[in-house]
């Protein structure tokens, strides 16, 4: 299994704002923190703001903040959003599921639940859990005051 990049951005971006919380942050900020590509990080944080993750704000002070406490954001919570547009396998695909063996393969089975379980143990890790007390993610994440 394997995280996509708009995951793996998303993550970077909230632990970001986290980190910041008592700034508005840019997102040039963020790219250029977490090694990322402006372009790429706008589309995830548009998907962010829409599931109600961050709050942004337009205009030359703009930027984007957490919408709500890191200890409220949970890391399944987001990691469904972004991975569960994209079937495990192709047997989790309804609509395109192809596979010759989809009527009699016990796999799709234990991967629905490996895939639970996955979820399972990621859904109590709150964002604060990843940034708390962690002052060497924070000396890499954190800006100057503003």
């Amino acid at each position: 299994m394997r995280l996509t990049l708009r995951t793996n951005l998303a993550m970077r971006a909230l632990m970001f704002c986290a980190v910041n919380n008592d700034r508005i942050v840019r997102k040039s900020e963020i790219a250029a923190t977490c090694n990322a590509s402006e372009n790429h990080l706008g589309l995830v944080i548009n998907q962010l703001a829409q599931h109600g993750f961050i709050t942004t704000q337009r205009g030359r002070t703009g930027g984007i903040r957490l919408a709500r406490p890191a200890d409220q954001i949970g890391v399944g919570e987001v990691l469904r959003v972004f991975e569960s547009c994209l079937p495990f396998a192709e047997c989790f695909d309804g609509a395109e599921n192809e596979c010759p063996l989809k009527g009699c393969c016990k796999l799709k089975g234990l991967l629905s639940n490996a895939l639970e379980a996955f979820y399972a143990t990621l859904d109590p890790v709150r964002l604060s859990d990843l940034t708390g007390e962690n002052d060497a993610l924070c000396n890499i994440l954190s800006l100057e005051p503003a």
